[in-house]
Formats: structure tokens, sequence, C-alpha cells
């Protein structure tokens, strides 16, 4: 969301989303005057307040009351005026978030030793854990444990011009994936016979090269490796198998670990009996439409760094979530991917700290599941 403010807007709107973060009650210049070293008068802070409520940032429940922030609030606080590394899982030295992400490194570190433990017990605990130090409902997928292994590989020709790439792997799956190479004129009129035996040759390299390899390790190829005189097949290569590889791997919803719900329904953002219930319904009886969501792959940040993603209210497509928060991060094994970190509160979080606690449990249990071999 682009929207200009000036510093003193911009430290009002900070001061005013803190303030409401402590304390959820409407908040009031003469609050902000007493708490926070503003540097102006209460009218100067009660006419700024009133042009961020103009603008959508603001709002008054009542109005005789004070002013809380909208969904467009939260948004502008976490984008811009709390630290942007945090949500690339880079938390400044010095911080509270720092010192909470750290707290929950040791607490994962302390009470999960990894190394005798299954991998499903480890999750369970983890979970507890960043419910725990979160205050929040803390969701933990179980990983993608497709273990698929190259068995064979052959290249076709179809017609001119036209290659079937077929992948069969060791559980005697058959997969294919017809493409076009957009041969030139003068390789149109290459003699078919030629053309199979490159094919087969290729085929006896690849075969060679990749057969026992995870289907994982497929997609990240380096493919510079094909010798010199098989590179016009290189990139067809590339594309054939990776789009393959995303069809046979395409992630299916696995169980989600929920801890916390208790706790986090006692917060007055859910004194509603029917939105409670809705809640819990999502989390027991559709899990396979929060998994979708919170194990939705982001974009990274600059730097490729793993990105740590912020829904605030409305911006969750999901009903019974749309007046909470939801953060979340994926582990990885290297760089693939496997399972999603998560936690769910209402919108009046304390931010910095949830995003660090998620950060902190993608990371170690990222590093927890190389120790793996699913």
């Amino acid at each position: 969301m682009e929207v200009q403010l000036t510093n003193r807007q911009q430290h009002i709107l900070w001061a005013t989303v803190r303030h409401y973060i402590a304390t959820a009650e409407p908040v009031g210049s003469k609050a902000l005057v007493e708490e926070y070293d503003l540097g102006v008068s209460s009218a100067t802070i009660r006419n700024v307040m009133g042009v961020l409520e103009k603008s959508g940032l603001l709002y008054q429940p009542h109005a005789s009351a004070g002013r809380v922030p909208s969904d467009s609030g939260y948004r502008i606080y976490v984008d811009q005026l709390i630290t942007p590394s945090l949500r690339s899982r880079s938390v400044p030295q010095g911080s509270g978030a720092e010192t909470l992400g750290r707290e929950v490194e040791v607490a994962l570190q302390k009470h999960l030793q990894w190394e005798d433990r299954s991998l499903e017990t480890l999750l369970q605990g983890a979970a507890q854990i960043l419910a725990t130090l979160s205050g929040c409902i803390s969701l933990i997928t179980m990983p993608q444990t497709t273990t698929a292994l190259l068995r064979h590989l052959q290249l076709v020709q179809i017609e001119a011009g036209r290659i079937m790439l077929i992948v069969v792997t060791d559980g005697y799956e058959t997969h294919s994936k017809l493409m076009d190479l957009s041969p030139t004129p003068e390789e149109t009129q290459r003699d078919s016979e030629v053309i199979d035996r490159e094919l087969q040759i290729v085929s006896n390299f690849l075969n060679t090269h990749l057969r026992g390899r995870s289907l994982l390790e497929l997609a990240n190829l380096n493919w510079s490796e094909l010798d010199q005189e098989f590179q016009r097949y290189g990139e067809f290569l590339k594309n054939s198998v990776a789009e393959l590889t995303r069809r046979t791997l395409a992630p299916t919803a696995t169980q989600i670990m929920v801890r916390g719900v208790s706790e986090v329904l006692r917060q007055p953002e859910f004194s509603q009996l029917q939105q409670v219930q809705t809640i819990i319904h999502l989390l027991e009886e559709e899990q396979d439409q929060l998994w979708r969501l919170i194990f939705e792959e982001p974009e990274p940040e600059d730097g490729g760094k793993p990105k740590v993603t912020v829904r605030i209210g409305a911006e969750n497509p999901l009903e019974p979530i749309r007046t909470c928060t939801l953060i979340s991060s994926n582990y990885r094994r290297g760089s693939i991917p496997v399972g999603s970190v998560g936690v769910l509160g209402p919108t009046r979080l304390d931010y910095e700290s949830a995003i660090a606690v998620v950060a902190s449990a993608a990371d170690y249990l990222s590093e927890a599941f190389s120790y793996f071999n699913p």
C-alpha cells in the first residue's frame, strides 16, 4: 500500500499502534502525550490523528472514543514503521525482536534435541514452544515427504521438431512431457534416424548421470554439465524436467500441528462465541484450506533471503480469519520449501516480536530438517 506520510504522521501512527497493541483500548491524544515523547501538543496530535483517520489508517469505534488502527494502518506499520529486515528473517541486533528471536532459538535448542526425537515429536514440541512465546495460535505443517527417485529417463522423437521426455521413478510411476524444439529449417531436413541416435546418446548420458537422484535434486541441477555437443537440448531438458518435477511434487496438504488455541481465544477480540467457533472449525475441519494459504511460497526478499509473510485482517482470503493476522514462513530442505511455520492472532499483535518468533522457528526447523532424511 503506497501511502506517503510525513515524519510527524509516521511517528504518531507508530505511537498509536504501539499503544493500542499494549492496552487494547482506543487511543486518545492525551494518552500519547503522556506515554510518548512526541514533542508536540495534544491538539496537534488530535489534528494528525484526524488526518490519519481520513486516510483510512485509523478509525473511531465509537463517536466519543479514541482511535484504533485499521487493517491499512497495521499494514503501513508493518511495511514502513518497523525494521524492514525483520521480514527477510534477519533481525537487527539490539532490538527487542532480536531478544525474543534468540529466546525462541534457546528454547528450541534446550527442549528439542532432534537427534533423539522423531520428526513428528520435534514439530509438536516446536509448535508448543512457539505458541507459548508468541501468545498466538501456532501452526506448523508436517513436511512434504515425496522421495521419488529417477529410475529411467528416455527422449523420444515424435515428429520433426517434437520430442517427448519420459521419466520413470523408482516406484514405477511414469510421467511424460511433450515439447517443441522449434527447429531451424536445416534441422528439419536432418535424417530422422540420425536424430533418434542422437537422442539415445543424450538419454544414455542423462541416465548415467541422473539415475538414482531424487526429483527434488533434478529440480535444481546445474545443466551446464551437459556436454557441449548436446547443448541444443539443454534448455528443452531443463524446462521439461522442471515442469515434470513440479507436477510430480505438487504440494499436497499435510497435517498441521496446532497449539495455543485456548490462550489466544481469551483475547478481547475473540469475545464473540460464533467467531471462536468458526476459527476452531477452520483449524480442526478445514486444514486443507489453511494449509494452502500458509504453504504458499512468497517471492524472496532481495538477496534471496526467505521471506516472512504477514497477512492482516481482510488480506486473509479465508472468511473465519479475516479479523486476524497470520504470519508465516517456510522451513526448507536446502533450497526447497518442505513445510511452514506460522502464528495466528488478533490484528492487535506485537508484529515485531511475532515476525521474529516465526523467523527463528523456521530457521531452526530448516536446520533440524537437514538432519532427518525423510
